[in-house]
């Protein structure tokens, strides 16, 4: 019964980090930064759908992180020089589109998608930002996918971490109008929200806790307008970080938070089934009849127990932000000057540990603790 997917691809975000504070699920207070108070919405998406207290991303880093976000593999060509970006002995960032030899072997699941006429909408993906937008609200200089180039919407701002993701999910929202007044949705669409990343404590630019109540904010009122619209009754939105960013957890740095949104989801219930990133390609695939694109979404885990057979149509109704959304970091601390040498410009610019140990000074006040890496999940 379920025609449309939304998938969205959220930035670097650890269980702990964000969902450590919610009891019924297996979470450690002490490592979380980015509470109730400022995700509101993710919270509650987690108490009013389902809690997956058992889910890890595939990727270490952003660079692959989005490869295994959208084709279920990091290339040989990424997988072998992502550590020579992250080490700062390789400047160049052609990992997104840029470099041929980066494409992964099958293509991505927008590719897939179109192979086999699935109609199709882009949000972000492999865009190059205009410096500014044109006086019609263009914002997008150059798509850097050919299929994606047909499909993307021009006026959704890319990654920038100076750029609200409110303001983002206001142009979704105008789409998904004209989608409501013609009855015409396409059957999938991607879309990359990704203030959660946050720029550190760089001097003047918007700080960790509003970066990440405004990705929140962001994700609420697309899920609210969503659910409230003419597609619900056939549709699944699925949510998810491409990397955890080397994050505090205290089941591994891994895991990572992830929703599964529909009426045809089970509601407000706990689900310890250990899933990855590939599990969610492969509902996806499943959903829309399309192939899987590697051997690991082939063998993935499809997230059969988050669903139920009879749909509950209750739409959801956004949390409004309890933090402000437009506070901005002092300069003259260490950690202002240290943030400040981090290159924002695009997720996979910056040092990961570094701005985790930032992060976690700038917001806790002590020494942060070391990354885990459990040998088995449970």
């Amino acid at each position: 019964p379920i025609e449309y997917v939304v998938y969205i691809v959220k930035e670097n975000r650890t269980y702990d980090q964000v969902l450590g504070d919610m009891k019924e699920g297996n979470g450690d207070p002490s490592l979380c930064l980015f509470g109730e108070e400022v995700t509101p919405n993710h919270h509650k998406l987690a108490r009013e759908f389902v809690l997956l207290d058992n889910f890890y991303v595939n990727a270490d880093v952003s660079a692959d992180g989005h490869h295994w976000s959208a084709a279920a593999i990091a290339p040989d060509y990424v997988q072998k020089l992502w550590p020579n970006s992250y080490a700062r002995r390789r400047r160049i960032n052609d990992y997104q589109g840029q470099e041929p030899t980066a494409a992964p072997p099958a293509g991505y699941l927008w590719t897939n998608a179109v192979q086999a006429g699935i109609s199709l909408r882009n949000y972000g993906h492999f865009v190059t930002n205009r410096d500014k937008p044109t006086e019609d609200g263009i914002h997008v200089l150059e798509v850097r996918d050919p299929v994606l180039a047909r499909v993307t919407n021009l006026r959704f701002r890319g990654f920038d971490v100076d750029y609200p993701d409110v303001e983002r999910a206001k142009v979704f929202l105008e789409d998904l109008a004209e989608f409501e007044r013609t009855g015409n949705m396409p059957r999938l669409i991607v879309m990359r929200l990704g203030n959660d990343h946050t720029a550190g404590l760089a001097p003047g630019r918007i700080s960790p806790r509003s970066a990440v109540a405004d990705n929140d904010y962001a994700l609420g009122l697309i899920v609210e307008a969503l659910t409230k619209s003419r597609f619900w009754p056939r549709m699944a939105i699925f949510v998810l970080e491409d990397d955890a960013q080397n994050g505090p957890d205290h089941v591994d740095s891994h895991r990572s938070p992830a929703f599964v949104i529909s009426p045809y989801v089970r509601r407000r219930v706990v689900d310890s089934t250990m899933y990855n990133t590939t599990s969610v390609l492969r509902t996806i695939e499943l959903i829309l009849g399309l192939r899987p694109m590697t051997h690991f979404d082939a063998a993935a885990r499809p997230m059969y127990t988050v669903f139920q057979p009879t749909p509950d149509l209750r739409p959801y109704q956004a949390e409004k932000p309890r933090v402000p959304l437009d506070e901005r970091n002092p300069g003259g601390t260490d950690l202002a000057d240290r943030s400040a040498r981090l290159d924002f410009t695009e997720a996979d610019r910056i040092d990961d540990d570094e701005l985790n140990r930032i992060l976690w000074l700038g917001l806790r006040g002590t020494l942060p603790p070391a990354p885990v890496r459990s040998f088995f999940s449970r």
